[in-house]
């Protein structure tokens, strides 16, 4: 339906990258709901959960950004948008992890663990050879994703937020092999909707066998393109909605230009309109107002200052997708 001169199409790409940033991390339990993330995108909410996901959408972004000079440093670049607001993280995020780290419930010791990685000293040289093999151009995209994926998280190279990191490499992969370069495929919400058998995968993968992790990754892939194909059609049917409530406003009213950016931000406040579309102050509070009387926008804090208008059929669309990937 969205072209590559539709105004909603980069919105649109924003939106997607979030669902899967979100679903990237719910899959490390970190579960934040549509709402909450668009008022952590304007910095209006006071959930840990919800900052702590923004920071994964700037990791994709930086995947995504980086994925034409996919080495080692653009990784290292991933982990650092990715820890660098967590509290205590400033000295690790974007470093090798320079101690040994296991996979399993003691913090203490790693007997027990289902896998203990690589000795710190490994990691570099270990990367290098990674990093080797994502660049090569003799493999089928979506098999070399899966291995990379598997062998990243084999190596486990930071402390922590290995699962995020791996997960955002995976979208510069497909970025850098120009299978997906307009927008973001919602993986990660593929791998969510089979997660024991994904973990299973990563298991089978160090026991020498790589088969179940492409399978896994050919069937997120599958869901990614259909249930994101889904999600672009019902959000773009609520801007052809919110356009129609709009119709009796001039061309030329403010409402107009902050429409499309609703997909990307259903929840926004008059500082996001001033520091993202450049208005006015005045500009943006008509802006706000002509969305509101017309019915697009429902302020919903009720005070006279710090007040935060958002989209509710926009919401309950991201709303519905994230419930439909709950874990069977």
């Amino acid at each position: 339906m969205l072209g590559t001169t539709s105004p909603t199409l980069g919105p649109m790409s924003s939106i997607l990258l979030r669902t899967e940033s979100a679903s990237s991390s719910q899959i490390e339990d970190l579960t934040v709901g549509p709402r909450q993330l668009a008022l952590a995108e304007i910095e209006q909410s006071r959930s840990q959960n919800a900052r702590l996901v923004v920071a994964n959408v700037r990791a994709m972004e930086a995947a995504l950004a980086l994925a034409d000079r996919l080495d080692a440093e653009a990784i290292l670049a991933m982990h650092h948008a990715l820890m660098s607001g967590q509290p205590g993280w400033a000295d690790r995020a974007g470093r090798w992890r320079d101690q040994l780290v296991w996979i399993g419930t003691s913090a203490i010791s790693p007997r027990g663990a289902t896998h203990v990685a690589p000795q710190a000293p490994l990691v570099p040289p270990a990367m290098d050879d990674l990093v080797d093999f994502m660049r090569r151009d003799d493999l089928p995209v979506l098999l070399q994703a899966a291995v990379a994926h598997a062998q990243f998280e084999n190596i486990h190279p930071f402390v922590d937020g290995n699962g995020r990191t791996g997960r955002a490499v995976v979208h510069s992969i497909l970025r850098a092999q120009r299978i997906v370069t307009a927008t973001t495929a919602p993986v990660s919400a593929g791998l969510l909707k089979q997660t024991e058998e994904y973990f299973a995968a990563l298991t089978a993968y160090r026991d020498g066998d790589a088969r179940p992790i492409v399978e896994r990754f050919a069937d997120a892939a599958r869901f990614a393109a259909s249930s994101g194909s889904g999600l672009v059609d019902d959000l773009a049917a609520q801007v052809d909605a919110a356009r129609e409530q709009l119709r009796g406003l001039r061309r030329q009213a403010v409402a107009w230009r902050v429409l499309p950016h609703l997909v990307s931000h259903p929840v926004i406040n008059a500082r996001f309109l001033t520091e993202h579309l450049g208005m006015a102050g005045q500009t943006a509070q008509n802006a706000l107002t002509q969305l509101t009387e017309a019915g697009v926008l429902t302020e919903r804090t009720g005070l006279r200052r710090n007040r935060v208008w958002e989209h509710q059929g926009i919401l309950i669309v991201l709303d519905q997708y994230s419930q439909s990937l709950l874990r069977r």
